[in-house]
């Protein structure tokens, strides 16, 4: 639940501006409201108003709480009408203003009578000519924005709940169950919890009240109300809650959900020599082996890593996503036939927000029930299991958990440790073999039904075994690249210590390392790891800083570090 006051997107704010000069212009003679002679409309133009009593006031002096219509400017008269109320007693009847603009009068009902003005609705929102500048400038900058976006998939602001591909009822058991455990919140805020436009929201809040699940407890800032829940509609509220607890962020149906996937699909992007470089700047990868990972990356499918450990098969597996670089678009949650299932999780995936100020407009032109976020990255070791595969439910609050393979469409899923998880080889093997080859996965849902789901994410299996004895020919032939990690080359094992001392606070020497590789790796035949320069150096950092000696490396430094590190390896 946010904290924060909900923006309006210019286009909600001028369509709220027209429906109060709209109400205004179409005030029937029941709930016309007269007003302080001494207020003019707000686009200027004095409203007349024929013996207009003063408002009631409380033994105060001071007058009592607007009503709504005052507030949303529905009549603003001034003074500057002599007429008498006497002449005019009629309910209402027509004529001429002084302008030659045609007008209505109608009786109030307190003693005097208003002139409505007939123009359209349209001419009296855009009768100030600075808000009229205002919203032509903001139009040309969003449909700027809009031609210089290079996204492949942007989500639109629905404009009607048919777009939204929701139901009334659906939303209500969404705002009823939130304001069940809030107690009260303006509809602004309840537009905010789950993501929807007011302008959509607001005749649904209107609509509740009317049927006693709702009432106002207040007023909100611009023309909003402060609503609370009746017992009435506490009740169904409970029966709501009983069946699923989930007010969050509005669904986003199965359709939007893979039509946004296909559009921002894997399979879509070419990754480069000089993407590859890019994304693996932080880390030390020969030209070999640029030159085998390029190919399997823009393949889209499966790949095994495998080689000795310590070499960095984790590490490259964690960059590949970044070859593709750019962020998509997910659904915060999917509602598919009543089952709500969470897809957009914090633990894995990484939100990208934009710095669009502290104004009161949101300018994003975005849907808010979808969230932007960097192609995800999900590494799964050892305590991966199958509960993890498919959709779970919790059986209290009765939501749904997305599978982490569709937590990983239009990125990266990275099985580390393969073959080292609880679960069988071959269940998990077995699980995958129709996905990897159709590219497209079958989910059962708690309520019974079976859906089909993209399958869309480069899966990377990481391991020290070797792949033939772990699987058998049928799934290696889904997996087209098998790629070995090797041993680092002794040139390329100083340049890690090279690279690495500094950051570790160390001063290089190169006499050192030599002294190392000969004494310590060349005379016993001890093989190269890349990991091991940083582990030897983090040894010495903490044996100088205990023995409060200059951070440098030198013979008896390795000497330590070696003997404490390989003590048992």
């Amino acid at each position: 639940m946010s904290s924060l006051p909900p923006k309006l997107t210019p286009t909600e704010y001028l369509e709220m501006l027209r429906a109060e000069q709209s109400s205004r212009s179409g005030t029937s003679e029941s709930n016309a409201d007269i007003i302080p002679t001494d207020l003019v409309t707000r686009d200027g133009q004095a409203a007349d108003v024929i013996a207009a009593p003063p408002p009631p006031s409380d033994s105060s002096g001071e007058r009592n709480g607007p009503s709504r219509s005052e507030r949303s400017g529905e009549v603003e008269p001034s003074g500057g009408s002599s007429h008498s109320s006497s002449s005019h007693s009629s309910s209402s009847h027509s004529g001429s203003d002084d302008a030659g603009n045609g007008s209505e009068y109608v009786n109030s009902g307190r003693g005097g009578v208003v002139r409505k003005s007939r123009r359209p609705a349209s001419e009296v929102a855009r009768g100030d000519k600075h808000l009229t500048e205002l919203f032509e400038r903001v139009n040309a900058l969003l449909g700027e924005r809009a031609g210089d976006e290079e996204e492949p998939f942007r989500p639109p602001v629905p404009r009607s709940l048919q777009e939204t591909g929701l139901t009334a009822e659906e939303i209500e058991r969404l705002v009823m169950k939130y304001l069940l455990q809030r107690g009260a919140a303006s509809g602004r805020e309840v537009c905010s919890q789950i993501k929807l436009p007011y302008a959509m929201i607001d005749p649904l809040l209107n609509a509740w009240k009317h049927e006693q699940l709702l009432a106002h407890k207040g007023a909100a800032e611009m023309g909003d109300y402060v609503y609370v829940i009746t017992d009435r509609g506490r009740e169904r509220a409970r029966r709501y809650a009983d069946e699923c607890t989930y007010f969050g962020a509005a669904p986003v149906g199965l359709r939007d959900y893979l039509q946004a996937m296909e559009a921002q699909s894997i399979a879509h992007q070419q990754a480069t020599e000089a993407d590859l470089k890019r994304a693996f700047s932080d880390l030390l990868i020969s030209e070999d082996m640029f030159e085998r990972l390029g190919p399997a990356i823009n393949s889209g499918r499966g790949m095994f890593l495998f080689g000795e450990p310590g070499n960095g098969k984790t590490s490259i597996a964690e960059r590949i996503t970044q070859c593709f670089g750019k962020a998509i678009w997910i659904p915060r949650t999917l509602g598919i036939d009543g089952d709500i299932i969470r897809l957009f999780d914090p633990g894995v995936h990484e939100e990208v927000t934009d710095d669009e100020g502290e104004g009161i407009f949101d300018l994003s032109g975005v849907d808010q029930r979808w969230v932007r976020v960097v192609r995800p990255t999900i590494v799964a070791g050892g305590e991966l299991t199958m509960a993890e595969l498919e959709v779970t439910q919790n059986l209290q609050t009765k939501i749904c958990e997305a599978p982490l393979q569709l937590k990983s469409n239009c990125g990266t899923l990275v099985i580390d440790d393969f073959g080292r998880q609880t679960m069988p080889v071959d269940v998990l093997l077995n699980r995958w073999i129709v996905p990897l080859e159709k590219r497209y996965d079958f989910l059962n849902l708690p309520s019974g039904k079976k859906i089909q789901v993209p399958f869309d994410q480069l899966i990377i299996f990481s391991t020290n075994l070797e792949p033939r004895d772990l699987v058998d020919g049928a799934f290696l032939r889904r997996i087209p690249y098998k790629i070995k990690v090797p041993d680092p080359s002794r040139e390329h094992f100083q340049k890690l210590f090279e690279i690495m001392a500094p950051k570790m606070g160390l001063v290089y020497n190169e006499e050192a390392v030599n002294y190392l590789i000969e004494e310590h790796y060349e005379k016993v035949d001890r093989p190269f790891r890349n990991c091991q320069p940083r582990d030897l150096l983090l040894q010495i950092r903490n044996y100088c800083a205990y023995r409060e000696k200059p951070k440098e490396m030198t013979p008896e430094s390795f000497d330590f570090a070696v003997e404490n590190y390989f003590s048992v390896m």
